[in-house]
């Protein structure tokens, strides 16, 4: 089965047992459990992307949610996952992939249960910065205006990238067969997203810990090192992976994450 195909089957299982495990309190009989992790994807994939990383988690005992991002815009995305945070009780470790490292900085501030926030891959804006400056700043995205599909919805134009460049940019170090099928299940962002200012940054009072794709594509790893060491991020790993080094790396993923759990 391949590595995209064991997406449909894991997700049922993967899913019900983090709803299951979410919102357990930090102490159960006097013994201290571990914090509930919370995954949220980026823009162009879904929360099954998080499948192989789920599955260690859980199978090493950690309460996991891998909610939903709406990708509708900044603000109402970190308000959506303010509201899903709000809801669990005890201390959580937030992770996020790509644009879901701008939705945790925002949604994470002021909320004393957040202990760690895990980058991967992603986006760690300061207050004022957008995804497109930050994505452009340094040499080597390929993911240009070119490479995406515009098309209008209700309530703006999402961006889907196109069939003919995702597997280069997005998805390089899986096979071309799992990259087709992410490419027809991906789900789009906002166009807003690519310029919206961020807030601010909710790395600043939290600690953060940072995993750099060294092959990423589409926010390149010069870029990714230069944001964790702005966020002083207490640990920076990197690992030869493309965009999604969630998929095809979760095993260094998910070491990362407990890590901060720890």
């Amino acid at each position: 089965m391949s590595t995209v195909s064991r997406r449909t089957v894991l997700a049922g299982t993967a899913a019900a047992a983090a709803v299951a495990t979410a919102g357990v309190p930090a102490s159960a009989g006097g013994k201290k459990t571990k914090p509930t992790i919370v995954l949220v994807h980026g823009a162009f994939a879904d929360a099954a992307g998080w499948n192989g990383v789920l599955t260690r988690l859980i199978r090493a005992g950690h309460p996991v949610l891998a909610p939903a991002n709406p990708l509708r815009g900044v603000a109402s995305d970190s308000a959506y996952l303010a509201s899903v945070l709000a809801t669990i009780t005890g201390p959580i470790v937030l992770a996020g992939h790509s644009y879901g490292g701008v939705v945790i900085t925002n949604a994470a501030l002021n909320n004393p249960n957040i202990k760690a926030l895990v980058y991967v891959a992603a986006f760690a804006p300061a207050a004022g910065d957008d995804v497109y400056h930050l994505q452009t700043q340094f040499d080597g995205t390929e993911l240009t205006l070119d490479a995406l599909d515009f098309r209008e919805h209700p309530g703006g134009v999402d961006g889907y990238v196109k069939r003919s460049y995702f597997h280069r940019v997005f998805a390089g170090d899986l096979p071309r067969a799992d990259a087709d099928l992410l490419w027809a299940t991906q789900r789009p962002g906002d166009s807003s997203t690519l310029q919206t200012p961020s807030g601010e940054p909710a790395w600043k009072t939290i600690p953060s810990y940072f995993l750099v794709a060294r092959d990423d594509k589409l926010i390149p790893a010069q870029a990714q090192r230069f944001m964790a060491a702005r966020a002083k991020s207490k640990t920076t790993i990197e690992v030869r992976a493309s965009h999604v080094a969630h998929i095809s790396q979760p095993r260094a993923v998910a070491d990362l994450i407990e890590r901060a759990a720890r």
